[in-house]
């Protein structure tokens, strides 16, 4: 009896110390199609959505710091607002996509189409482009980031 007590209470201390972390956390969402999903405002920290349909998807506001994206379809997506710090973006197609105010800092987008982008207010500080990625980039960046206090031309180096 002393010893079973002893054996819940060690597994009912064991469970409350453990660190809680979001359920987004450990998500992954590789290889779905989840057009016109609904994730805004949310804790979505290292979720996967490598080679994911997200086309019109609402991501706003999100925290998608360290995300993986690679090879996701983005087209007509809102990250408006969203944090996507140290995200994996490379291969991924954005094309209408809203990253109005999105903060990119370190994130990885080599090889990512930016097609129509709406980036007023983007911070690309630390992210690296092709060179003609960059010019068209360039053409549309104008605005201040509200969350870091860069502008957008300043941090893709135009």
């Amino acid at each position: 009896m002393c010893r079973q007590l002893l054996t819940a209470l060690f597994a009912l201390v064991l469970v409350i110390t453990l660190p809680l972390a979001p359920a987004e956390a450990a998500m992954d969402y590789a290889k779905q199609v989840l057009i016109g999903a609904d994730f805004a405002d949310r804790d979505m920290q290292g979720v996967t959505f490598n080679l994911t349909n997200l086309r019109e998807a609402n991501l706003s506001g999100s925290n998608l710091q360290g995300a993986s994206l690679y090879g996701a379809k983005l087209q007509d997506a809102d990250f408006s607002n969203s944090n996507l710090r140290d995200a994996t973006l490379d291969s991924a197609v954005l094309e209408g996509t809203d990253l109005t105010n999105a903060v990119l800092e370190d994130a990885f987008a080599f090889n990512t189409r930016f097609i129509n982008v709406t980036i007023s207010g983007a911070d690309f500080t630390n992210v690296p482009v092709r060179g003609d990625v960059l010019k068209s980039l360039c053409a549309a960046a104008e605005g201040t980031n509200p969350i870091t206090g860069r502008n957008t031309r300043d941090t893709l180096g135009c």
